[in-house]
């Protein structure tokens, strides 16, 4: 891999299917909470090597998909397979039998998300941040986490910045110390919830540059985001999402330069006044 031979660590990236078919497959997928029903029976496919932009609105259901996708939020129907693997269930049948939650915790240790929030832990450093879940989780030698952890920060940019705690970094640079965190536990799927939102303006481009690279590498990645210049240039397929229904989906070139639905083309329209 190239992303300055920096990712030679061994990562196994989310390049490849071990189930030959899609990485992320949801099928009529429903969420709701009480009353509300957040998801009505949500579509779509991601391939390995694609990543997968998820727009729309505040309040439409995208960071709820996101979350189902690792099985942080539970769904109520339908199925959603990441590497061919029902997540969270276990199907006897056509009955559902919801997984313990060591197995659930094995299931998500293969996808890395990262949030709008940083979440570090703010007791230790850059590099120590990145080391703690494969040391704890995956019981990798101190030495080789140490090593990995310095490899995926130096890529990120943050060579210099190994020993320095969470409250001594801006945001961008948080963000990326939360990106290389998520790496290191070797995902075959990465997911982004509005990975900029929370950033200062002049700090965005840092972490969508990271972000491209991991597309360019071959990456599998679902992201929610509302910066349409990453779409265009980093997507391999983009869905609007409005009232918990993908309201059009397909290629950036077609959905953000030529959309069919007025909905998207009134959405586009607000987003890049």
């Amino acid at each position: 891999m190239s992303f300055d031979e920096g990712l030679q660590v061994g990562l196994q990236l989310g390049t490849t299917s071990l189930s030959g078919g899609p990485m992320v497959k949801a099928e009529k997928v429903w969420k709701s909470f009480g009353k509300l029903d957040v998801l009505k029976g949500v579509d779509f496919v991601v391939h390995p090597r694609q990543t997968f932009v998820l727009l729309g609105p505040s309040g439409g259901g995208k960071s709820t998909l996101l979350r189902c996708i690792n099985h942080l939020e539970i769904i109520d129907a339908g199925r959603l397979y990441v590497d061919g693997e029902l997540m969270g269930y276990k199907e006897r049948g056509s009955a559902l039998h919801e997984m313990k939650p060591k197995d659930v915790s094995r299931q998500r240790a293969k996808i890395g998300m990262v949030f709008q929030r940083f979440n570090l832990f703010p007791h230790l450093t850059a590099i120590e941040n990145v080391m703690e879940a494969p040391i704890r989780v995956q019981k990798t030698p101190r030495k080789q986490a140490e090593s990995e952890a310095e490899t995926l920060l130096t890529q990120v940019g943050l060579k210099d910045k190994l020993d320095v705690y969470p409250a001594q970094l801006s945001g961008g640079q948080q963000q990326r110390v939360a990106m290389a965190r998520a790496l290191a536990m070797k995902p075959k799927l990465m997911l982004f919830d509005e990975p900029t939102s929370a950033l200062d303006p002049e700090l965005v481009g840092e972490v969508l540059d990271v972000m491209k690279k991991l597309a360019h590498e071959g990456m599998t990645m679902v992201v929610v985001t509302h910066e349409i210049g990453f779409a265009k240039e980093a997507a391999d397929g983009v869905a609007l999402i409005d009232g918990g229904v993908i309201v059009e989906q397909g290629p950036p070139e077609e959905v953000l330069v030529n959309p069919k639905e007025e909905r998207t083309k009134l959405f586009l329209s607000k987003v890049l006044a």
